[in-house]
């Protein structure tokens, strides 16, 4: 069987289930070919964990320019993501990237621009795309069976993080280190589901809490009004402080309303357009006729070795990848969106100003904690 021969780039938390479910045969069509890591002690996992065959080396750039890949994976510190993919691609190398795409859309531009340029197959590790209910909300809303959107609301409160996980990295929870808390580390998954479900909308009103629950310098408490190009609303709440917390998504259109809670799929389905049935309607408080739908799916959900195998099968055969990379840019607009706003205290449009955004962010990386040991830098070229 031919295989993509993969490096990833960084093995900490994600990085790591990669390698492992790689050497467990999940993805039959990789070959894990290389590892690197700044840590030693990363290293020391890899060297006691991956066969002798696989080299472990030090540097990401190293990895890319070894000679030994076909692509890589990249999962390190977000802000490192666009340098190190746009290395990938000069280097001739296929990029299957870890969310976020970036920190900022201006880098990540630049980014897409590269792989639009190099003709590589481009994946962003959205692995949520593959479960079968958000799967299925999307071909709902998209094929027109929920009617024109009218309202979104996503309450995505079961994050809950205690002091001690945001200590535990010198990365965690700084501007100069991470460049966002909730928004950019936990939400980017329901961010990128948001606007692949329902799209991007027109204008961003956001009220980010930075510090409120813990001893952080980013946000850990954030509710967001969103406006939608054809006059819908939506509200999106999240905190890594609260619990036991709450995971709803629920969208209404004028045929209906589905809910995505607790692992199941509701559509509540109206007879008749609401909009047609409100305008015709002799009666003052008659509600249009409505059933609940059973919802079928395929129950299929692979999450991340899906998102893997389809990368793969695109280099082999042409194959759809889950999410193409240049999307990662559109849930990463609304998170920036969103901290633009915080920081200006008021709406934001979109597409928004990206200079205006870095300027903001580069004020606060300016002024960022720097912990012990840590060396921050602006650069994101070929390092992380």
């Amino acid at each position: 069987m031919e295989k993509v021969k993969l490096g990833i780039i960084g093995v900490g938390n994600m990085g790591s289930q990669h390698v492992q479910n790689i050497l467990a045969g999940k993805a039959p069509e990789i070959e894990l070919v290389a590892v690197a890591d700044r840590r030693e002690e990363r290293r020391g996992w890899a060297r006691a964990t991956v066969p002798g065959s696989v080299a472990v080396l030090e540097e990401g750039a190293a990895l890319i320019e070894s000679g030994l890949c076909q692509a890589v994976l990249i999962a390190v510190p977000h802000y490192q993501h666009p340098g190190l993919a746009q290395m990938a691609f000069r280097h001739g190398l296929h990029v299957m990237c870890e969310k976020p795409a970036g920190v900022y859309t201006k880098a990540v531009r630049e980014m897409n621009q590269a792989a639009e340029a190099s003709g590589l197959a481009f994946g962003m590790m959205f692995n949520q795309r593959t479960n079968c209910l958000y799967r299925k909300m999307r071909e709902l809303v998209q094929g027109g069976a929920l009617g024109q959107l009218k309202r979104v609301n996503w309450i995505i409160t079961d994050w809950y993080r205690t002091q001690i996980y945001y200590d535990s990295g010198d990365w965690r929870a700084t501007w100069a280190g991470e460049g966002g808390g909730v928004l950019l580390n936990q939400c980017p998954h329901q961010l990128d589901l948001l606007q692949w479900i329902c799209g991007l909308p027109a204008t961003v009103q956001a009220f980010c809490h930075e510090g409120k629950w813990h001893d952080i310098e980013v946000e850990d408490d954030v509710t967001a009004y969103l406006e939608f190009e054809n006059g819908a609303t939506g509200v999106f709440v999240t905190t890594t402080g609260d619990a036991p917390g709450t995971n709803r998504f629920e969208v209404t259109g004028t045929k209906g309303k589905l809910v995505c809670e607790d692992g199941a799929l509701a559509f509540w389905q109206l007879e008749e357009d609401e909009r047609a049935f409100c305008l015709s309607s002799k009666e003052g408080f008659q509600k249009p006729p409505c059933r609940k739908v059973q919802v079928e799916t395929d129950g299929e959900n692979p999450q991340h070795v899906g998102v893997l195998n389809a990368f793969a099968a695109n280099i082999l055969r042409g194959e759809p990848l889950v999410a193409d990379g240049k999307e990662g840019i559109r849930g990463l607009t609304l998170s920036n969106a969103m901290h633009l706003s915080s920081w200006l205290q008021k709406p934001v449009s979109i597409p928004f100003d990206e200079d205006l955004f870095l300027q903001e962010l580069d004020k606060r990386r300016a002024c960022s904690r720097k912990k012990e040991g840590q060396a921050i830098t602006f650069s994101t070229e070929g390092t992380y």
